[in-house]
């Protein structure tokens, strides 16, 4: 492994408590793997276009064999570099925190431009979907005011953790370790544990993936 691609999630950047944890994971692999690319996707700062307008009217032109005009051809081309980009990746690192209990609008927006038939899946009426991008391992970090490593929290369920698992498998990232870090509000001894928990499963987690993907 020499290149990780870490799409970052959280506006508050290397403040927040997914982006600690990540430089934490990062700094760990980097001792096992000296000389580590990483190239970074802010979904806060990266130009990811609305689905709308050209781009959807390319898609649906795709799906029925109509050629693209211009606009939609260039419209298209951007979707296209930004698979080109997330499958180029020899290693996925995802860090944010949950919203709502889910993920913020943004990490969302990204996973639905990527995940596009013909790119990162396709369908037959006969056999039904197949992912297309090849395996690789992802590690997720997931930062949450509320402690769910064991279920709910609170009675609130985790609906974010579900839905990285099924929505990275169905474009074939099906190898995925999602890692929480919670609570990261409330008592700071309950904080600092939290994040220790977390970082001490991401070393691990680091040895593992050099010692398999060398």
């Amino acid at each position: 492994m020499t290149e990780l691609l870490h799409i970052k999630a959280s506006p508050r950047a290397d403040l927040s408590h997914s982006g600690k944890a990540a430089a934490g994971f990062i700094a760990a692999l980097e001792k096992h793997r000296p000389g580590l690319r990483v190239r970074e996707i802010d979904v806060w700062k990266a130009d990811l276009p609305a689905f709308d307008g050209p781009l959807l009217a390319a898609k649906y032109a795709r799906l029925t064999g109509r050629p693209f005009t211009p606009q939609e051809a260039e419209s298209w081309a951007a979707i296209e570099e930004l698979v080109q980009r997330l499958d180029a990746a020899e290693a996925i690192l995802i860090s944010t925190p949950m919203w709502n209990l889910s993920i913020p609008y943004r990490l969302k927006h990204y996973i639905d431009l990527v995940t596009q038939p013909g790119l990162s899946f396709r369908f037959d009426p006969q056999t039904g979907y197949t992912p297309l991008l090849r395996p690789r391992p992802v590690v997720a970090i997931l930062a949450s005011s509320g402690d769910f490593s064991e279920g709910p929290s609170w009675g609130r369920p985790d609906l974010a953790t579900p839905y990285l698992r099924q929505a990275l498998k169905f474009i074939g990232l099906r190898d995925v370790d999602i890692v929480p870090v919670g609570p990261t509000v409330g008592k700071p001894d309950d904080v600092l544990a939290a994040a220790e928990k977390a970082q001490a499963q991401l070393a691990a987690l680091a040895a593992r993936l050099a010692r398999v993907h060398a």
